[in-house]
């Protein structure tokens, strides 16, 4: 165990990489800007060239802050599922709150096109693809909180959870598989994930949910760190095993129903960055977890989305591919080096 002083000085280090990676992602893109006019824009000088502060302030600024919302928003619901269900391969997603977003996108972008005829939903806007994966996820949600009253067992939640995951699945396998090309060809593009598209309103929309997920995640830290004690052990210290668990579900909604509907289902960010937390922090309280989760996935969400802007070339690699590829060889190498997992 770590003392508080070191936990502090963790966290301003941590603070500092965030802020790093932050201008790292700003001063990369498509149009090469040099850093010196990244500065100075951001401070609000007009830089050399007018299109520079465009670029920066309406399109790589969004999109930096997209990537640290996502990025905190999954690792912290991860960290929830897997204290919930005590288990280190509980995900954001085991719930099937993930798969219920891409069925209210799958339904939208080719369920309604086998109904209507038309090829195309581009003239209802973006706003109406986060809305139909919203009402997904918040509808499996729902199912799942009914379940949770009448299940006593965490872990037939989670068996339950992921059977729901599976028959959604199946049903977007099914819509795909009558699809017309273009309309898979767009379902796809989504299920790949993009930080880059959101609108102002859009933004300020996901930093409303990702926010209330937070509040609900620090108002039970008491319950989480009850929860990896056991369940009757929660119980012996007054913990309220229904409607913490009732609570914990409705902030893993809140962040990943949320963040699928508007950033699509981004993949390995929520299950390996609290493994990665626990093994540099070395603690399980989660007054300390909840915001070095966040943190730590803010930061790996900025380098991943750098790296997927290709230098000084219009064409963006697949989010999911590049956190992939990247967080799961730096996770096996610390769980071989650990040899443990803290569970």
């Amino acid at each position: 165990m770590q003392g508080a002083k070191t936990y502090r000085i963790s966290f301003v280090l941590l603070a500092l990489a965030l802020l790093c990676a932050w201008l790292l992602n700003i001063s990369s893109g498509s149009v090469s800007i040099p850093f010196a006019d990244v500065l100075s824009t951001l401070f609000g000088e007009t830089p050399e060239i007018a299109s520079w502060k465009y670029i920066i302030w309406d399109y790589r600024f969004p999109k930096a802050f997209t990537s640290i919302l996502v990025g905190a928003g999954l690792s912290l619901s991860g960290l929830l599922m897997q204290t919930l269900f005590r288990n280190p391969l509980a995900g954001p997603f085991v719930l099937g709150i993930s798969s219920g977003a891409s069925l209210g996108a799958a339904l939208l972008l080719m369920g309604a096109s086998l109904l209507t005829g038309y090829t195309s939903f581009a003239f209802l806007g973006d706003i109406s693809l986060a809305i139909a994966a919203s009402i997904g996820s918040f509808l499996v949600l729902l199912i799942v909180m009914i379940v949770a009253q009448r299940v006593k067992d965490t872990m037939a939640l989670l068996i339950i959870g992921l059977m729901f995951g599976s028959i959604t699945s199946a049903i977007v396998s099914v819509l795909a598989y009558f699809s017309k090309a273009e309309n898979l060809q767009r379902f796809i593009f989504w299920s790949f994930g993009s930080v880059g598209n959101l609108s102002t309103n859009q933004l300020i929309l996901l930093s409303g949910i990702v926010a209330l997920g937070v509040l609900l995640s620090v108002l039970s830290v008491k319950s989480l760190n009850a929860f990896l004690l056991g369940e009757n052990y929660a119980q012996s210290l007054g913990v309220s095993l229904q409607k913490s668990r009732l609570t914990t579900i409705v902030a893993t909604g809140l962040l990943a129903g949320g963040i699928t509907a508007f950033a699509g289902p981004i993949a390995f960010v929520g299950l390996a960055v609290p493994h990665l937390t626990r093994q540099i922090f070395d603690t399980m309280e989660h007054k300390v977890l909840i915001p070095a989760v966040m943190l730590y996935g803010a930061i790996l969400m900025l380098l991943c989305d750098t790296l997927a802007q290709l230098p000084n070339s219009a064409s963006v690699l697949p989010i999911n591919a590049i956190t992939s590829l990247v967080g799961a060889p730096v996770v096996i190498w610390l769980l071989v080096r650990k040899r443990k997992m803290m569970f």
